[in-house]
């Protein structure tokens, strides 16, 4: 597989970081967990459990080895040393200076094994004023502007159902490790790589930032095509209470549509920009898609060369037959679900190892040296 052969220390928790080693152990990395003394990694203990382990923790951890270290102890900290010697990545995701004061940082570690690809995961970031606040990821996605993006029909802020912050960081992290890791092996030599949760969510939004650098002022997110400001990119009720939205303001489709629910004259309100000028066709749709159920709408839009779906919640988004088919649902030999990896390679695929570790399961652990 791809990254056979490549060892990987963890040193992080809850979400960002172990995303990014489960991605690399998901293609034969051999990813070595550092949880720390007590209770271990946090989300062994957190939300709900089935089949002896949380589900959060099962599809971040599944297929790595678990040991367990207190790096304030002369004994974790010769554990550590035994395995960051030879490895080629380490990912930490403490608040910024943490792992120097544990003497586990970059430098030290750069200096028994040049050739390391060191990943700090934060809110935001190892410099500027803000890198001591401590921050999740809703807080990060609020400073980050883009809560205020995600308003209900209320016009207030609604909280979003994605960690946004958390995965972008994670894939913006895995993105800078392979680069690090492939100039390592050209090179020799390693490199530092300072991810920033608020970092990888602004570098997101240059669909979005129009207005506020064209103009300098901020966004009516309302009136915004990515906000529901366009009549064919909105969220629209149907008869019994469900939704259905349209997802692409391409004017082909609205001449699709319309021509079918025997209304053309609206096409030209679609060719308008966002915003209270597309109101007479926002109306129409509003008033249209409340006489049929959500069922009945997906059956007629069936044959539509249309941007359209149905809102689901997330049990009916697994529920369907092609999350299975690309390989994103499968079940450990228990009958466990696990969440697949995005990451599809022909010729090398993933091979997804079930196996949840136990805490400390693999104390002692080491690799043959190189």
């Amino acid at each position: 597989m791809k990254l056979e052969g490549v060892r990987v220390l963890d040193l992080s928790l809850f979400l960002p970081g172990p995303m990014l080693t489960l991605m690399m152990a998901d293609h034969g990395a051999d990813v070595i967990k550092v949880e720390p003394a007590g209770e271990g990694e946090p989300t062994r203990h957190i939300g709900y459990e089935k089949g002896g382990a949380t589900v959060w923790f099962r599809n971040t951890h599944r297929g790595k080895r678990s040991i367990q270290l207190d790096l304030k102890s002369e004994a974790g900290q010769a554990a550590f040393w035994r395995l960051a010697k030879d490895a080629d990545v380490v990912v930490e995701a403490f608040r910024p200076g943490v792992v120097d004061r544990l003497s586990v940082g970059y430098e030290a570690v750069r200096a028994v094994n040049p050739k390391v690809v060191y990943c700090a995961i934060s809110a935001f970031g190892q410099d500027g004023r803000y890198r001591l606040r401590p921050a999740h990821d809703l807080a990060v996605q609020a400073l980050a502007g883009i809560v205020a993006l995600t308003e209900g029909f209320d016009g207030k802020p609604a909280p979003p159902g994605l960690a946004a912050a958390d995965a972008l960081a994670s894939l913006t992290a895995l993105s800078g490790v392979l680069m690090a890791l492939y100039r390592a092996e050209k090179t020799g030599q390693g490199d530092y790589l300072d991810v920033a949760m608020l970092d990888s969510l602004l570098a997101w939004t240059p669909n979005v930032t129009g207005k506020i650098f064209a103009t300098g002022e901020p966004h009516i997110p309302k009136h915004e095509r990515s906000f529901g400001g366009q009549a064919m990119n909105a969220l629209y009720e149907t008869a019994e209470g469900q939704w259905i939205v349209l997802g692409g303001s391409e004017v082909k489709f609205a001449t699709n549509l319309l021509n079918a629910l025997g209304r053309p004259d609206l096409i030209d309100y679609a060719r308008l920009p966002p915003g209270p000028g597309q109101a007479p066709l926002a109306a129409f749709l509003r008033e249209t898609f409340r006489t049929k159920t959500r069922a009945e709408w997906e059956a007629w839009f069936a044959p539509l060369d249309v941007c359209f779906a149905p809102v689901r919640n997330l049990k009916e988004a697994f529920d369907d037959p092609v999350v299975r088919e690309r390989g994103m649902l499968a079940y450990d030999a228990e009958g466990n679900e696990i969440v697949g990896t995005p990451l599809k390679f022909r010729q090398e695929p993933a091979v997804i190892n079930p196996h949840v570790p136990a805490l400390d399961e693999h104390a002692g652990a080491t690799w043959t040296p190189r």
